[in-house]
């Protein structure tokens, strides 16, 4: 693997919120923006913007429904990725 294609990833998970948010989904799969803005103790527009980054590099995926959007994390990682992970 690259490791342009590792910095996107890596900066992403280097803030404490992302990885709260990342170990939850890990742990209980889908959730919406409020429920993980409640569990990180955020605001929910501070958490979109977090969702966002993890969206931008492949961390999360997303679904609409209706006014919420849920949020799950990415079926599959780069290897390094998985390690940093799997330690959540």
């Amino acid at each position: 693997m690259e490791l342009k294609e590792l910095e996107r990833p890596l900066k992403a998970l280097a803030n404490k919120r992302r990885l709260a948010i990342l170990r939850f989904l890990k742990k209980n799969g889908e959730a919406n923006v409020t429920e993980i803005a409640e569990v990180i103790k955020l605001s929910v527009k501070s958490t979109s913007r977090h969702l966002s980054v993890l969206f931008s590099a492949d961390l999360v995926d997303r679904r609409q429904q209706s006014l919420e959007v849920y949020y799950w994390c990415a079926p599959s990682f780069p290897q390094p990725i998985k390690g940093i992970l799997s330690i959540l």
